[in-house]
């Protein structure tokens, strides 16, 4: 293709915009494809616009710094004194017993979180339109977060401290560990030492065998542990965004294995790792050769007449599509749908709404294109910065300040594998959920069929975590309301992935209520919290609509199907 020429694969709303964005050829949009720099630089161009404002903020700011410099003052010679600013009981970073005790340290906390406050204010003073305010919210906390003193060993006493006691030490083995990610992590800290898991071994491990394979997905079926099984047989429908083995994440910890205990045949879906020649492989794609195909497996397998579905995240809202898809032609082959922190209207997308607004959906459509997909450790890292004292910066006082190695830790082990995505399947999820919210609107098409999410008539078990940062429980509820079958909401406690990885423990805990509201928080007001995981809730709500039990079959697969490998097979593997 000529310089200058259109390409044909960017034409639509996506192409149109790239092409007045000049996506492809602007290294500013390449190095960051949200422009979080150019929304700040319009947020202090617009700011100056109300200089009453800003004069208000910087006022307070002086008052503030001198308060803390007087407050530091008494302190060095023994006195009492508050600061102008309390940090957050909750912020980890100024949790150092030094930042109250020292004064210098106490001085240099309250001047960040002062200027910290500053800069917010002067950001809110720009007064910018709702959706350009929150990027630019967002993008100034994430810089004034990266600039916390915490962050550099003279404003860490902590770091300080193990530096004495290691005789230095402590500095060498930072050094070692940056040097280390700027060569193979490209410059980001690492989270996790990988190296103590094994797939098939401790983490995938329940055994099972792929008794199915297409270019897209294998499907694996898992051996029964119990002499009885219910007859309806029970699909674990993934994101394709991660690998699937969060749900058999490792012994005592895996879904997959609580649920074959339970007496369920269980198969699970594990998606292929996509590589430039699957770009034009696209949404509808993943619905007909993933869960539709694999529900027409199982049931050839089986015998059995329905299957009833368990989908996390991007695959529950795939699974919610097919559903749709199924009641507009007319198809009746899933009993049951069990939803887990998933999207399926996308009115209220939280804080990844910073990354899904028109311009940077398109400078991702111009970068995919380029490459075919979006490379995981992207997306990843997109996550991270959502929440970056957490999922940044901790590791890199850590790591580079501190001198220790990364943990060994399942939970981020499996984080850390990642998978990339197709250009032509992501661009079509990212525009039609995050962008046109089509599918909650009853406007999504498939094949020729317009989709009516009321039309899903299947009993539905929408499970969200009340902590969950990609996908916010408020939004998640909606599901409930928006399927038409007998459906129940149950609140986990955790985050998007700690929520899902819920065995029974004495910190396990969830909210109940069996009247549906219209309004989430009204709902949350009238619940019932239960000492205990939902995994128990979920186990008895699925047991009762999975048939009577059956004598278990032994042999996997069938004569048509043929078990191929041990579990968990070969797409898993893929780098």
């Amino acid at each position: 293709m000529a310089r200058g020429e259109r390409d044909p694969a960017a034409s639509g709303p996506a192409g149109v915009v790239a092409d007045r964005l000049g996506v492809a050829e602007d290294p500013l949009l390449e190095a960051d494809p949200a422009s979080f720099a150019r929304v700040l630089v319009r947020a202090g161009m617009a700011a100056a616009l109300h200089p009453f404002a800003v004069l208000g903020a910087s006022t307070r700011l002086a008052r503030g710094q001198l308060t803390a410099m007087l407050a530091a003052m008494r302190r060095a010679v023994g006195g009492p004194a508050a600061g102008p600013v309390a940090p957050d009981p909750k912020d980890w970073r100024f949790a150092d017993t030094a930042f109250e005790e020292n004064p210098l340290f106490f001085l240099a906390a309250q001047q960040y979180l002062l200027a910290r406050e500053w800069a917010l204010d002067v950001v809110e003073a720009a007064d910018l339109p709702e959706a350009e305010a929150t990027k630019a919210r967002f993008a100034a906390r994430f810089v004034l977060d990266a600039l916390a003193p915490t962050n550099s060993l003279a404003g860490n006493p902590q770091a300080i401290r193990k530096a004495f006691d290691t005789g230095g030490k402590s500095v060498a083995r930072g050094l070692r560990n940056w040097l280390a990610d700027v060569r193979h992590n490209d410059g980001w800290p690492s989270q996790v030492d990988r190296t103590p898991f094994e797939l098939g071994v401790n983490t995938a491990a329940t055994p099972g065998k792929v008794v199915y394979r297409n270019g897209l997905m294998e499907l694996i079926q898992y051996e029964p542990q119990t002499p009885t099984v219910h007859e309806v047989p029970l699909v674990f429908c993934p994101p394709w965004i991660n690998k699937y083995y969060i749900l058999d994440l490792a012994p005592g910890k895996s879904l997959i294995e609580w649920a074959v205990q339970h007496g369920h045949t269980c198969f699970a879906i594990s998606y292929r790792n996509p590589d430039a020649s699957m770009r034009d492989t696209g949404f509808d794609d993943y619905m007909h050769q993933g869960p539709l195909e694999a529900t027409r497996v199982v049931r050839a397998i089986t015998g059995r007449p329905a299957v009833n579905l368990l989908s996390l995240c991007l695959g529950g809202t795939l699974s919610a599509v097919a559903l749709a898809y199924q009641a507009g032609v007319g198809d009746r082959d899933v009993n049951t749908a069990t939803f887990l922190n998933t999207h399926t209207d996308f009115s209220h997308p939280g804080v990844l709404g910073v990354y899904t607004d028109e311009g940077t959906v398109a400078a991702l459509e111009a970068r995919m294109q380029k490459q075919g997909y979006l490379d995981g450790k992207q997306m990843a890292r997109t996550f991270d910065t959502l929440r970056p004292n957490d999922l940044v910066f901790r590791y890199v006082v850590r790591n580079w300040l501190m001198g220790e190695d990364p943990p060994a830790f399942d939970l981020l082990a499996w984080n850390a594998d990642t998978t990339r995505m197709p250009a032509k399947m992501h661009a079509t999820y990212l525009r039609a959920c995050y962008l046109e919210n089509r599918f909650a609107r009853g406007e999504l098409e498939v094949d020729g069929h317009v989709l009516d999410p009321g039309k899903v008539e299947v009993d539905a078990y929408v499970l969200s975590a009340i902590e969950d940062h990609i996908v916010p429980w408020q939004s998640a509820y909606k599901t409930a309301h928006l399927l038409g079958g007998d459906n129940r909401f149950v609140l986990s406690t955790s985050g998007h992935i700690a929520g899902i990885v819920n065995p029974p423990s004495p910190k396990a805990r969830h909210w109940t209520n069996e009247h549906l509201h219209e309004d989430p928080e009204a709902w949350l007001a009238g619940a019932t919290l239960v000492e205990d995981t939902w995994w128990n809730d979920w186990a008895a709500w699925i047991g009762e609509r999975a048939g009577k039990r059956v004598r278990a079959r032994k042999t996997l697969g069938s004569d048509e199907h043929p078990p191929i490998e041990d579990a968990p097979g070969t797409y898993v593997r893929e780098t």
